[in-house]
């Protein structure tokens, strides 16, 4: 799926060397890395996936690079706990000009509490990292307040307390007896889910390749490709990742492929494909597809044939930047038997693994993103053949972008009809199915499938 793009970033800055000043060690340079990233994240309105890749190459170890990211995850997704308890501790409020301060504070808390490492080594390379940060004066601070983190803990904060009001209160209303597991399962990780390419290995073959890695992989029934790993690890981890053995992809994400079913050999469009993990699951099972795989943001097409190659099914796709609303630009006359429309949104069933989104999401989004999803469903309608399926598909869990977006496309849509989906893709909603996050152990995830009468 496309999501819409964040604020504009600025990459971080290279660190100049300066007259005599010696390079960082390497536990403290990931420690100052980590508090600009999240300062620009939490204080500037930056895009975590944006800073993060200006950041991870300044890093040539990759256990720098994997830790710089465990840093900046679990202080953002900890944020509820730590700001409240840190402000509670200080003898006055940080000022407006304390950013850094916060953001290398919130990277300690972070090693201490949910990453668990070695006291003396978060705390001796935080420290240091503010004085390289150009705050000598705040280290004795910062060294205290980390300190009394590790002696104290956090006090219980509540995780609904990380989501704005406005997006807490549309989700309470939404799933009033679910709302508590949503915000709790949004505060933690989740759990790394594969997707086996199936036109190179079966299943079971990979799994045994996890086991002699020592690594520990679960089947789901509902899942025919996937594994799961409940203790996540590095790709590089993965044998066979580079060859495309394998492939990152939630649980949730790998359903929309069951969810659409294509015929073998259909021609089908998927309208929104970046970053590409279900146009390469969809030719994974059945390379006799043709497939076009749009997206309209010529920067994300790299990444979308990048998946597919390693794949190995680039040459079965045709991959095109093009606006799927304006197929008079793009589209050749010829109609698709299956479409799938994984549509931009608000991304709040993916809090988990994108957790700046509830820092950058505002509340006028949502009207935009509900009308370009219109406008997606009825463009995109039209191209489909008479008995041809849509799958319409989100990874939000608000009903104005699923359950009451596809109701009103049916209420203006006299040819198109809901196709029931069974409970394994989640919760009944209007005429379509939700997963909420954490649930199976999947992402939040909302699937729609419509057909078109002959």
């Amino acid at each position: 799926m496309s999501q819409p793009r964040p604020p504009a970033d600025r990459p971080i800055p290279p660190r100049p060397p300066g007259p005599g000043r010696r390079p960082l060690a390497p536990g403290v340079e990931v420690r100052v890395l980590a508090a600009q990233v999240l300062d620009a994240v939490v204080h500037r309105g930056r895009s975590l996936k944006s800073e993060l890749a200006a950041a991870l190459p300044r890093l040539p170890d990759p256990r720098d690079r994997a830790l710089l990211e465990a840093i900046a995850f679990a202080a953002l997704r900890g944020r509820y706990r730590y700001e409240p308890a840190l402000r509670g501790w200080m003898q006055k409020p940080p000022g407006a000009h304390e950013g850094p301060l916060l953001a290398l504070l919130l990277a300690g808390c972070a090693q201490l509490d949910a990453l668990q490492l070695p006291a003396h080594a978060a705390l001796d390379a935080t420290v240091e990292a503010a004085r390289a940060l150009g705050r000598p004066h705040q280290a004795g601070l910062v060294n205290a307040l980390l300190r009394r983190a590790q002696r104290e803990g956090f006090p219980p904060a509540d995780p609904a307390g990380a989501w704005p009001s406005w997006l807490r209160e549309r989700i309470a209303a939404a799933w009033p007896a679910q709302a508590p597991a949503v915000f709790a399962a949004s505060a933690q990780p989740g759990p790394l889910w594969l997707r086996v390419n199936r036109g190179r290995i079966a299943r079971e073959d990979y799994r045994a390749r996890l086991e002699q890695a020592g690594l520990a992989a679960e089947t789901d029934p509902r899942l025919a490709d996937a594994l799961r790993l409940d203790a996540p690890v590095p790709v590089a981890a993965l044998p066979g990742f580079d060859e495309g053995l394998v492939a990152v992809q939630d649980g949730s994400a790998q359903q929309a492929a069951d969810a659409l079913a294509p015929e073998p050999g259909a021609r089908v469009l998927d309208a929104c494909a970046a970053p590409g993990g279900k146009a390469a699951h969809l030719l994974e099972r059945d390379p006799a597809l043709e497939l076009l795989a749009l997206d309209v943001d010529p920067r994300r097409l790299p990444r979308v044939e990048d998946n597919l190659r390693r794949s190995g099914v680039l040459e079965r796709a045709q991959v095109r930047a093009a606006d799927a609303t304006m197929p008079a630009l793009w589209w050749d006359g010829f109609t698709f038997d299956a479409i799938l429309l994984d549509a931009p949104c608000s991304a709040t069933g993916v809090v988990r693994r994108q957790p700046d989104i509830l820092l950058h999401r505002r509340e006028d989004d949502l009207a935009a993103l509900v009308q370009a999803q219109a406008r997606l469903l009825d463009a995109t309608w039209a191209l489909l053949r008479p008995g041809g399926t849509l799958l319409y598909a989100t990874c939000s869990i608000l009903p104005e972008e699923n359950a009451e977006q596809v109701d009103a496309f049916l209420a203006r849509t006299p040819d198109a009809r809901a196709v029931a989906l069974p409970e394994e893709f989640g919760h009944a909603a209007g005429a379509g199915r939700q997963r909420l996050p954490g649930e199976d152990g999947m992402d939040g995830f909302f699937y729609a499938r419509l057909r078109k009468a002959d």
